[in-house]
């Protein structure tokens, strides 16, 4: 195939692809997108407040540990304060952590 044609054929692709593609969130395309909105939101709330629980409890087997001297009761105590902090930020800032995530995915 010589270039001239090789170069033509090309631009004729480049001319038939479109220029600009958007595709923004459509709110209203599916049926149950309230429903689904509410959903989230209680699955949330759930995750929220058995976070806290969790800190309790590991609050509790901490000081247990650390009163009856026992290092391992009061290093898992430890852990289980620190996954339940993580817990509860992840549940509480997941629509911020997306929402950032889709603007930096916008400006790309």
């Amino acid at each position: 195939m010589p270039v001239i044609d090789l170069i033509h054929t090309t631009a004729t692709i480049i001319g038939v692809l479109p220029a600009d593609i958007s595709v923004p969130p459509n709110d209203t395309g599916l049926p149950g997108i309230e429903a689904l909105r509410t959903i989230v939101g209680a699955i949330m709330t759930v995750g929220l407040i058995l976070s806290v629980l969790a800190l309790l409890v590991a609050a509790i087997v901490w000081g247990f540990g650390a009163h009856s001297s026992n290092p391992h009761l009061a290093g898992r105590g430890k852990t289980g304060v620190l996954v339940a902090c993580g817990a509860a930020a992840l549940c509480g800032g997941a629509v911020t952590f997306i929402n950032f995530f889709w603007n930096v995915g916008q400006g790309v």
